[in-house]
């Protein structure tokens, strides 16, 4: 019995074979296709429905305003200088604007964080400055603190600060100084030596005159004085007050000017 013909045997392997490759790659891409262009309607979808809930739902909107770390000034000081856009879609404030805004209209303030309080919530989170002199100017006070800046003018001194007087020779010379560093570079002088005086002593300080940039002073309670000199040195002119005024707790001046070589004097 004759064997298959060629033309069979081509029959029967395109047979075995299945459909061409092309084909069945057609075939397998089509529901890949279908699965991504799923997920992706999906990802369409999810990120819609953030949107939506972020600007557009009632969910997460601000409906109250917290204040924390306030002294002399008040909460409700603080919310109306922060005008926090209540009832807007808490992503939507502009925590930075607020900030500056604060800064502006409260000078007190020295440092301010904005905050999201999610879900309906704005927190400020404020630091006030703290005075460390006291300008007199027409029976007022000025406030200065640690940095120099004059911040706020107050009708009744600060129990504990001491005052601050500028009060240059009429001569040639102290004129000359006083137009060289100005009276801003002489405030900052006179508080970086409130900063350094001892705290033993800084309770005890009245006022700090300042007559030149290198002639500042101190007086105490009890009529005692300190002859301070410029603010150099001011950590070693501390230690030195600290020990002066143990080795002679009657005197009634005390010269540190030159911490090396101290002095003092009366009783």
């Amino acid at each position: 019995m004759a064997g298959p013909t060629t033309a069979e045997r081509g029959d029967r392997q395109q047979e075995s074979s299945g459909p061409p490759p092309g084909r069945r790659l057609g075939k397998l891409r089509l529901p890949r296709l279908r699965g991504i262009v799923v997920l992706a309607a999906a990802l369409v979808l999810l990120v819609a429905g953030v949107v939506w809930t972020l600007y557009g739902s009632k969910w997460l909107r601000v409906d109250h305003v917290s204040v924390q770390g306030t002294v002399v000034l008040t909460p409700e000081q603080v919310r109306q200088a922060a005008r926090v856009p209540v009832g807007k879609p808490l992503i939507s404030v502009d925590t930075d604007a607020i900030a500056a805004r604060l800064r502006r209209k409260l000078p007190r303030i020295d440092e301010v964080e904005v905050v999201r309080s999610w879900p309906h919530g704005i927190g400020l989170k404020v630091t006030e400055r703290v005075p460390v002199l006291l300008i007199g100017k027409g029976g007022r006070f000025v406030e200065v603190d640690k940095e120099g800046v004059r911040f706020a003018t107050v009708s009744q001194a600060p129990k504990g600060v001491a005052a601050l007087k500028l009060d240059p020779p009429r001569s040639g010379s102290a004129t000359a100084s006083l137009r060289r560093f100005g009276e801003d570079r002489l405030v900052r002088e006179a508080v970086d030596v409130a900063g350094d005086i001892p705290a033993n002593v800084a309770r005890e300080t009245r006022v700090v005159k300042v007559r030149s940039y290198d002639d500042i002073s101190l007086e105490l309670s009890g009529g005692r004085t300190v002859e301070w000199g410029s603010g150099e040195n001011g950590r070693a002119k501390a230690r030195t007050l600290n020990a002066l005024m143990k080795a002679a707790p009657r005197a009634g001046h005390f010269d540190v000017s030159v911490p090396t070589a101290p002095a003092s004097s009366g009783s």
